[in-house]
């Protein structure tokens, strides 16, 4: 068995073919390498080790120069050459969705950065891709400047893929983690806009069933998006979803009615859990925080969450009204469309100039910018709000808990991701990022498959070459004839000479 090509030999024949890298590229990096090593005095590398340090200097400098991105560095130093889905080529790793896993994208013609989000191959049973399936049709039927537009959808062996928009910035929960709790004006803009994207998904006749923080995406200027639309439910057609009947969703956003009868949810469902979003977006609390999702399921049927001044004192009572309307457990009390829910926040609320304005408009919805705001109107701002006595054991007014019992319904709760289908959030933690999902045929070079001549480590090995085949020369007929009547004649007279000798 052959031994394995050292780290920077494994990361040479990898990048050269995945075609990402050409040989006058990597010959340039390895220049530079050279000569910066030789003007530090860096001794030649001998070991693994002090090749691999030669490999983060090679691969910084292709960075650089824009050859290829940190994610495919990464596998490429791993020996994958898998970098394409389809047309697509895979630039970065977003993260993990509740359908697969997202990956970033170019179209390699057309140049356009996307979100790739790639159902995994040990949930490609009849269930996920008729989820996944659905998915793609209802996101290609949706064009909102607050929903996550779908681009293309494909399937390449065995591996199914939705293409949609690529939204730079981060989503909700991971802004909340990174800066802490929202300020009024920032937490109220970017609800209001997710809730215009829910009106028009109820206009269109369909329920998220899985608002939440980590669906909701920001970009660095505040606009706003509702990403995963495709766990929705058709309002009028629940016979035609395969997960109808089920609980859906996450266990910190869960409305009551999906967890006590999931088959006759309702658009105010959604309302429910963009309001438990508020109350995280002001808090930088989820509303039952500890526990498992059992308990806290049944704490959306029984209890209601912490007064929201505990941890935002700055709240006016108008405020905390709305989010606890928003968050009625019984349904007829709760307010009963997204757009009024927009409405109600839209004096906090502010926007910048966008494609969003004019579909706003549509709805009646004039949502000022924040130039334009006069701050001694701003709600948020109320004097008098130390007066207001929160008692560690006060629960909030929300009303209706109504008795409670544990989900009697099949149970598909998800945890919550910090990364959603388009959006571009930074990988944390030590796992390397992972690669494409091997697809069947699919032929690349792993690295312990590569070998390498130990007394010449510093070239490739060209595999051997074909054995020559060896072509004899053609025989013509009369050679062919002289030869065997000489043949003849010697036998002859080597037989008769042999008699004489025996006296026969």
């Amino acid at each position: 068995m052959s031994a394995p090509l050292p780290p920077d030999l494994v990361f040479r024949e990898a990048a050269l073919l995945s075609e990402l890298v050409s040989e006058t590229q990597w010959r340039a990096a390895v220049s530079e390498v050279k000569r910066d090593r030789k003007a530090a005095g860096t001794p030649p590398p001998v070991s693994d080790d002090d090749r691999s340090v030669v490999c983060d200097e090679i691969e910084t400098i292709l960075i650089r120069d824009e050859i290829i991105t940190p994610y495919q560095a990464t596998q490429l130093r791993a020996g994958r050459t898998k970098l394409t889905l389809g047309p697509y080529l895979v630039t970065e790793f977003i993260g993990q969705g509740g359908m697969g896993q997202v990956f970033g994208g170019v179209h390699e013609i057309m140049g356009r950065r996307c979100a790739i989000k790639v159902l995994p191959l040990d949930k490609s049973d009849e269930l996920a891709r008729e989820s996944f399936n659905r998915e793609i049709r209802l996101q290609a039927s949706l064009d909102c400047p607050y929903l996550v537009r779908a681009f293309d959808a494909g399937r390449e062996g065995s591996v199914h893929f939705l293409v949609t928009e690529y939204v730079p910035g981060t989503d909700l929960r991971q802004l909340v983690k990174d800066s802490g709790r929202l300020s009024v004006q920032q937490a109220s803009s970017i609800v209001a806009q997710a809730a215009a994207g829910i009106a028009y998904a109820h206009e269109s006749g369909l329920i998220h069933r899985d608002i939440k923080p980590a669906n909701i995406l920001v970009t660095p200027d505040g606009h706003a998006k509702v990403a995963d639309v495709g766990l929705a439910a058709l309002m009028f057609v629940p016979d035609d979803d395969p997960r109808a009947g089920k609980v859906v969703g996450t266990a910190d956003y869960l409305s009551p009615e999906q967890i006590r009868t999931p088959d006759q949810v309702g658009p105010q469902c959604d309302i429910y859990s963009l309001g438990c979003t508020l109350y995280y977006a002001i808090t930088g609390k989820v509303p039952f925080p500890g526990g498992d999702s059992r308990s806290k399921c049944k704490r959306h049927l029984t209890q209601a969450p912490w007064d929201p001044r505990k941890y935002a004192p700055e709240l006016t009572e108008a405020y905390v009204e709305i989010i606890a309307d928003m968050m009625e457990k019984d349904v007829r009390k709760r307010i009963q469309s997204a757009a009024e829910v927009v409405r109600r926040l839209s004096p906090w609320a502010s926007i910048h100039p966008d494609e969003g304005e004019a579909w706003l408009a549509e709805l009646g919805i004039s949502l000022p910018d924040e130039e334009q705001r006069p701050r001694k109107n701003d709600p948020s701002r109320a004097v008098g709000l130390n007066d207001v006595s929160l008692d560690d054991d006060l629960s909030w007014k929300t009303s209706g808990a109504g008795e409670g019992t544990s989900p009697s319904h099949p149970v598909t709760l998800t945890d919550e991701h910090s990364a959603s289908s388009g959006a571009l959030s930074s990988i944390t933690g030590d796992a390397p990022p992972p690669p494409l999902p091997e697809q069947h045929g699919d032929r690349h070079t792993p690295a312990g498959d590569l070998a390498y001549d130990a007394a010449s480590a510093s070239t490739l090995v060209t595999p051997p070459p074909p054995p020559v085949v060896s072509h004899r020369p053609m025989v013509s007929r009369n050679v062919l004839i002289t030869t065997l009547i000489a043949s003849l004649l010697v036998g002859g007279l080597a037989g008769f000479t042999l008699a004489v000798l025996l006296k026969i």
